[in-house]
């Protein structure tokens, strides 16, 4: 896929933490206090030098296809094509791990990557979205012949490195960071990320912000 990075793990995991502290993380504390949003985001970056092209996050009270990805692949495909860089040349960045219209609109716009903080699971036990294993689940995972319900269960959701785009998870490029000093900073951090959203996750349910599923 030509996935090859371009920078260390330590400079690619941080930059990418400050991303989302410097743009995701307002503009989502900004929309879930207008009743316009909720806690998923997503950026968009140069491979080249890991400036921000594009950020946003849900406002899928607006329209039921703006997740935080589908937003952001919108947005980003209505800038200039001149100085629009293609997405080949980009790192893609969100916030939760992207459910499966997320996960055809960032594949069918070109990306060959994404990289996530929070897994399907956290989005399901502490995010109160149970929706994007659900369909996953229900939708694309066909029994095999002769298959038990609880081989099925233990199956992946959906293949991470294929010929279209490679997933990476917080957690996977922190293991690579070979520096103690930099991994427990990072570490730190990561967790200081996740506690932000925890908060603004309390933030969406004072608002009552639900899911188009419910």
């Amino acid at each position: 896929m030509g996935n090859e990075l371009a920078h260390s793990v330590t400079k690619l995991l941080e930059q990418f933490l400050d991303c989302m502290s410097t743009y995701v993380v307002p503009l989502t504390a900004s929309r879930i206090a207008e009743g316009k949003g909720k806690v998923f985001g997503a950026a968009i970056l140069r491979k080249s030098d890991l400036s921000l092209v594009i950020a946003e996050c849900n406002v899928d009270v607006e329209c039921s296809l703006w997740h935080g990805e589908t937003h952001c692949v919108k947005r980003f495909y209505e800038l200039p094509t001149e100085g629009r860089p293609s997405p080949k040349d980009c790192y893609f960045l969100t916030t939760h791990e992207p459910c499966s219209l997320c996960l055809s609109a960032i594949t069918w716009s070109g990306f060959d990557n994404f990289y996530y903080l929070f897994t399907h699971e956290d989005s399901r036990d502490q995010f109160d979205d149970p929706y994007d294993m659900k369909v996953i689940q229900a939708v694309f995972r066909t029994p095999a012949e002769g298959e038990s319900s609880e081989a099925r269960e233990r199956r992946e959701l959906y293949n991470r490195k294929n010929e279209f785009f490679e997933a990476t998870s917080f957690a996977e490029l922190l293991e690579d960071v070979t520096d103690a000093h930099d991994k427990d900073r990072l570490e730190r951090k990561t967790d200081e990320m996740r506690m932000t959203y925890a908060n603004l996750m309390d933030e969406q349910r004072k608002n009552k912000i639900g899911f188009a599923l419910e």
